[in-house]
């Protein structure tokens, strides 16, 4: 398993060639583990700090909001809602932004030697980027528009929806192939490996 991922990083720009299954997902699951704890660390830090600046509302303004401590736990209720309490989702936004671009260059070249392998060419590894690609370009701004109220925001929702479909297709179409067998004799990338 540690050779796997040796192997990966090792040929982070290597595109050519052959990587069986049993070389690429050991790569491939720590870089996509690593990636989901990082932006788990990161969403977690920026609701932490809402919640913080939720309960100090609470407390400055009693009439609008009910704090409930309970053993461990503490709950807010707020009466009346407040724009100023949504949490701050551009660190968030940029967070991802610069993750899913250093996301895809890891695994970029692993995808495409993985794909060799079952003599597909890697460019079936693009379309869930590019999908990806325009959800993180559109989405917080449909995000910051809808929080300020702009109904016309919705306008965008729906495009974004089946953009998003079109990437769990394409991704889910995707690790289908990389779970195929490779193929046992030379293709035109090569021998196996």
């Amino acid at each position: 398993m540690l050779a796997s991922i040796r192997h990966g990083f090792a040929n982070l720009a290597r595109f050519s060639g052959r990587d069986p299954r049993e070389r690429f997902w050991p790569y491939a699951l720590v870089i996509v583990g690593a990636a989901f704890v990082a932006m788990f660390l990161s969403f977690g830090v920026g609701f932490a700090g809402s919640f913080q600046k939720t309960i100090a509302y609470a407390e400055a303004h009693p009439d609008k909001a009910t704090i409930t401590r309970s053993g461990g736990s503490v709950s807010v209720t707020i009466h009346e809602p407040s724009p100023e309490l949504m949490p701050d989702m551009a660190p968030m936004f940029l967070g991802l932004r610069v993750a899913v671009p250093v996301i895809a260059l890891l695994l970029a070249a692993a995808v495409a030697r993985r794909l060799h392998d079952t003599g597909r060419s890697g460019l079936w590894g693009l379309p869930p980027v590019v999908f990806l690609g325009i959800g993180l370009a559109l989405f917080p701004s449909l995000f910051q528009r809808l929080m300020a109220g702009d109904e016309s925001a919705m306008g965008l929702f729906l495009p974004l929806f089946a953009n998003n479909l079109a990437y769990l297709a394409s991704l889910g179409l995707l690790v289908f192939l990389l779970c195929r067998d490779g193929k046992p004799d030379a293709n035109r990338y090569g021998p196996p490996a």
